[in-house]
């Protein structure tokens, strides 16, 4: 596959910059591999296609407020900085991104707050935008965590044009969020709430839980025509027995295994073993999906509207037909469907 393949117009219009009023109702559209049938639902319509002993596999990553801003020393300069991710808990060691990068040099310090009591000093160049700083802070780490978090806001996507809110905060993470790790949510998850997870639980779904910290790589444009060229970054992610147990289950019971998120789909896929079960995993994945692609233990996928030429448009086209998901792109865009992490959902299913 060429990336010139993955090309379709978005109008500007169609990039969600809110979330729908409710998590469970937006737009839901429902792709049949098999038959090609296009089905147009409500979110929580999604309960009628599951059944007891199905198992639904969610991403449990928590994002972070990773984006801050603060002075340069001397000038004062206004400088957006991006944690990414901690290198060092007990030096205080982050690998951000800086914003305007050609501004700072190792040796800078920058200073954060109202009473510019953060202060950290860049002590490395990792990459044309990427710094290593050191924050100067006394106290114990936790106190040092929840004071730099103060200073941060919601890490919402460059696409949507404003700033982060309030509101923000809440709505851009999963209800089921428990490890820190993100700095991109893992959007399909936003869509359950806690009436559905509910009402799915009632009616026998098994939920688990893996945890893929997801980066900014899956933004990172890709400058390739050949696919086979480009590299992932590298994610944090955790599958642990309990989860491994859950799914090999339901394989063995021919039941179905559905991936919440493009996240969860590829963690599922850098802990495979043989037979088409899962395998326990902790550490690092670069995985990078394309068409074609044999997925052999998620059998569904709940995931949104993404935007031209993105990781996650290949991935969803190598899990659902590359001809069909874009036949149901085409049609989202004609019905207007909204796109993004805000966005609508898509259900793929057999």
């Amino acid at each position: 596959m060429k990336l010139s393949q993955f090309k379709f117009k978005l109008p500007e219009e169609l990039i969600a910059q809110y979330p729908a009023p409710a998590r469970d109702e937006c737009r839901l559209m429902v792709v049949h591999r098999k038959t090609g049938e296009i089905e147009e639902k409500v979110f929580k319509d999604i309960l009628g296609y599951f059944d007891e002993g199905d198992v639904m596999v969610f991403n449990d990553t928590q994002v972070f407020p990773a984006r801050l801003y603060g002075n340069k020393e001397k000038t004062g300069a206004r400088i957006e900085v991006f944690l990414l991710r901690e290198l060092n808990a007990e030096n205080k060691l982050w690998d951000v991104l800086v914003e305007p990068a050609r501004k700072i040099r190792i040796g800078n310090k920058l200073y954060f707050g109202d009473d510019e009591s953060m202060v950290a000093e860049v002590i490395d160049n990792t990459t044309s935008r990427g710094r290593t700083l050191r924050f100067l802070y006394d106290g114990p780490h936790e106190e040092f965590k929840a004071n730099l978090f103060k200073l941060g806001e919601t890490p919402l996507p460059e696409y949507i044009k404003r700033d982060a809110e309030p509101a923000d905060v809440e709505a851009y993470q999963t209800i089921f969020a428990r490890k820190e790790g993100a700095v991109v949510a893992p959007a399909a998850g936003m869509h359950f709430s806690r009436e559905l997870m509910k009402r799915l639980e009632i009616k026998g779904v098994e939920m688990g839980f893996l945890t893929v910290h997801s980066g900014l790589g899956a933004f990172r444009d890709i400058d390739v025509e050949d696919l086979t060229k480009h590299r992932m970054d590298s994610e944090d992610m955790e599958v642990t027995q309990q989860l491994v147990d859950l799914v090999n289950k339901a394989k063995d019971d021919s039941k179905q295994v559905c991936a919440v998120g493009t996240s969860t789909l590829r963690g599922i896929a850098s802990a495979v073993s043989m037979g088409g079960h899962m395998k326990t995993y902790t550490g690092w994945t670069n995985k990078f999906i394309f068409p074609p692609y044999d997925f052999t233990v998620a059998t569904s996928l709940v995931t949104g509207f993404h935007l031209p030429y993105s990781t996650m448009l290949m991935m969803v086209c190598a899990f659902g037909g590359y001809d069909l998901i874009m036949k149901a792109y085409e049609k989202a865009v004609a019905d207007g469907y909204k796109f993004g992490a805000y966005g609508d959902a898509m259900l793929i299913i057999d």
